[in-house]
């Protein structure tokens, strides 16, 4: 078998790249580990830059975010007791839309599906093999029987745990990281949101997020130890806590319910430099983790995958290796400030087991200054809308 570009993983950075790959006539086959269920039951973000929805349009898997999806033009950050409305459309423009990530990866497997492109589920033991040379491929076994991919190029789509980066050797690869003293408990349930936009809460207690999927489903968030444990958070209690953490207006009008997903997420900035290998290229939680606070993974995959597939194109089209050669500092460029926004938003909001008393009156300093300066609230809208790609 042969085709241009193998993609390794079937979430939303390989399956966007491979829709613009297909928009732009070069052949590309996904291989991916697990099943098709096992990705849809993946939790994950739930916020679109509007560079992310104009991605999903150019490949015509936009439609149901737009009837679907909720656009929010602000944020409200909660601090000593009261909320703080950031109003991001007015500051910049621009708006965000609220819409689950298992929903853009179901469309874009519609989408691809309907295309009649080649996805591989269940792959197991996928290798990338010669991609510092000039004949790369990709091995993998389905049902028993070892298969072989030849390719031009390898664009490693697999997350932080996958194939890709792992095949890198140790001295072609620098990776930065910082892991967070803290999780969230995250719960997700059959209620309507408590407000009609997104509720970023700084308490004593810790961090609280109020967020949802749709009108009538929810998602909440707190921060724990990392020593806790789902079991140890029967709803009653994620319920009592979230309350304590929000302004009393927002705790009384609370709508709970049972849970129908609930999990602990550590947090994390990660980022692998370069992001290109020779032949192999990295793309989106392959390369680079953010911290959830900023909203910022899923958005960071996308633009990886928009710059990664205006390369190859060129490459293809105009025979020129210079956007190629360009993608991984490009992307790179990209990556970092939302490293820095996400560290600076997850530093502003949490609860820090080593900052003490002085750390929790700066955060308060912090709030109040960015609420009350419009520089200060354009830079946050500019960062948390999406800066340009």
């Amino acid at each position: 078998m042969r085709t241009k570009v193998a993609i390794i993983g079937a979430g939303p950075a390989g399956l966007l790249l491979g829709q613009l790959l297909k928009q732009y006539g070069i052949d590309n086959f996904i291989l991916e580990r697990q099943s098709p269920d096992y990705v849809l039951g993946r939790i994950r973000a739930g916020l679109l830059e509007e560079g992310t929805v104009a991605l999903l349009d150019q490949v015509g898997a936009g439609a149901r975010a737009h009837a679907e999806g909720l656009v929010h033009e602000g944020i409200e950050l909660a601090f000593a007791g009261r909320r703080h409305r950031i109003d991001m459309k007015a500051a910049t423009g621009k708006t965000v839309m609220i819409y689950g990530q298992t929903e853009v990866t179901l469309d874009l497997m519609n989408a691809r599906k309907a295309a009649g492109l080649t996805t591989v589920y269940e792959a197991k033991d996928v290798q990338p093999h010669d991609f510092d040379g000039g004949h790369p491929r990709v091995t993998w076994v389905k049902d028993g029987v070892t298969h072989t991919l030849d390719c031009d190029f390898i664009a490693g789509c697999d997350g932080f745990h996958g194939v890709s980066r792992a095949s890198v050797p140790a001295s072609a690869i620098e990776e930065f990281e910082r892991v967070y003293p803290f999780g969230w408990l995250g719960i997700l349930s059959e209620t309507p949101p408590v407000s009609h936009e997104l509720i970023y809460s700084n308490h004593a207690r810790g961090f609280a997020l109020c967020t949802m999927r749709s009108m009538k489903r929810s998602r909440y968030y707190v921060q724990c130890s990392l020593d806790d444990h789902v079991d140890q958070w029967p709803d009653d209690r994620f319920w009592d806590e979230l309350k304590r953490r929000l302004d009393q207006e927002a705790a009384d009008s609370l709508v709970t319910g049972p849970s129908i997903e609930k999990s602990i997420a550590p947090l994390r900035s990660f980022v692998a430099e370069p992001m290109r290998f020779g032949k192999l290229f990295l793309c989106g939680d392959a390369a680079h983790i953010v911290p959830p606070t900023g909203a910022k993974g899923l958005n960071l995959a996308a633009s990886d995958a928009h710059y990664l597939s205006v390369a190859l194109r060129e490459f293809y089209e105009e025979k020129s290796s210079a956007g190629i050669d360009a993608y991984s500092a490009k992307a790179l460029a990209r990556v970092w400030k939302a490293v820095r926004f996400s560290w600076w938003m997850t530093s502003m909001l949490h609860k820090f087991p080593d900052t003490g008393t002085i750390g929790a009156r700066i955060q308060l300093a912090e709030l109040d200054y960015v609420t009350q300066s419009q520089a200060a609230m354009t830079s946050l809208s500019e960062n948390y809308v999406g800066l340009p790609f």
